[in-house]
């Protein structure tokens, strides 16, 4: 029995794919900078790491992003205040250099297994008189009993400036660790202050929420989440994007949104490779 528990366990460990392999991590994934990052957010629950994109970046995304923003929220949770633009990679490239960024990759590396998918994709600008979000955890529809392993993990990044009074997001720290009867009070709590440009990225069994709008100018992010490669992404990619946009991107995008394969075989179309779909 022991051999063939072996046997089981070798093959669906291995990458099968002659002409597709997995991609492998890029050198510029891998520093002490990423490492102690990685042991923040590991004994925190979050991490925040300052100025990674330039204001000249943060300007050209808020040209390009805040003419496809209309519409506010459809509940509380969404916020009525708040102006949440879903479908994002079908309507721009501005947003993959954050998905794909070193820095975040460099810690989900670390974190999940190769070939983990993004999650979901927005882009949200919480307006004045926005209230706090109420609390939660971002894989919580993961109905697997805490405390665990994180299956989700996501990146917040700031736009606009965050700042105490305009919405930074509210975190918990440690509450990746707690149990599930714990719920989060105001003692705890504190604020993503952090510059335009920075990022905060936090494992989804850490509990935050959207903070309260009290200023008179909106505050824009983009946020990318992501999960374990045998999780079921929250948005359908392979639905949303057609095959000529797909070809557009780069292969670690291709990887991200699902045009891969968690050993052995997890992901295939008609017994092969996603990625030769591209090819037809």
């Amino acid at each position: 029995m022991k051999k063939i528990e072996g046997e089981i366990k070798d093959y669906s460990g291995k990458d099968l794919a002659n002409t597709f392999k997995q991609l492998k991590p890029s050198a510029d994934r891998k520093s002490d900078e990423i490492n102690r990052d990685f042991d923040t957010l590991m004994r925190e629950g979050y991490v925040i790491i300052k100025n990674l994109i330039s204001p000249a970046q943060c300007r050209d995304f808020k040209n390009e992003c805040l003419p496809l923003m209309s519409h506010t929220g459809r509940n509380k949770f969404e916020g009525e205040k708040t102006q949440r633009l879903y479908n994002v990679l079908s309507k721009t490239r501005c947003t993959d250099v954050l998905a794909e960024h070193p820095r975040i990759l460099g810690l989900m590396d670390l974190l999940f297994r190769p070939n983990y998918l993004l999650s979901q994709s927005q882009v949200i600008n919480i307006l004045p008189g926005e209230n706090q979000q109420a609390s939660h955890y971002d894989d919580g529809f993961y109905q697997i009993p805490r405390p665990r392993p994180p299956l989700g993990a996501a990146s917040i990044w700031a736009i606009d400036d965050f700042t105490e009074d305009n919405g930074a997001t509210v975190v918990y720290p440690g509450s990746h660790k707690w149990g599930g009867d714990q719920r989060p009070g105001v003692d705890g709590e504190i604020k993503a202050v952090m510059p335009a440009g920075s990022v905060i990225f936090f494992l989804g069994t850490t509990w935050h929420g959207g903070g309260a709008n009290t200023t008179d100018s909106p505050r824009l992010a983009m946020t990318h989440q992501y999960c374990e490669a045998f999780m079921r992404q929250q948005e359908n990619y392979l639905l949303e994007l057609d095959k000529d946009t797909v070809r557009t991107l780069s292969p670690v995008m291709q990887s991200l949104i699902g045009y891969s394969i968690y050993p052995p075989f997890m992901g295939m179309v008609d017994g092969k490779h996603p990625l030769r779909l591209l090819k037809s």
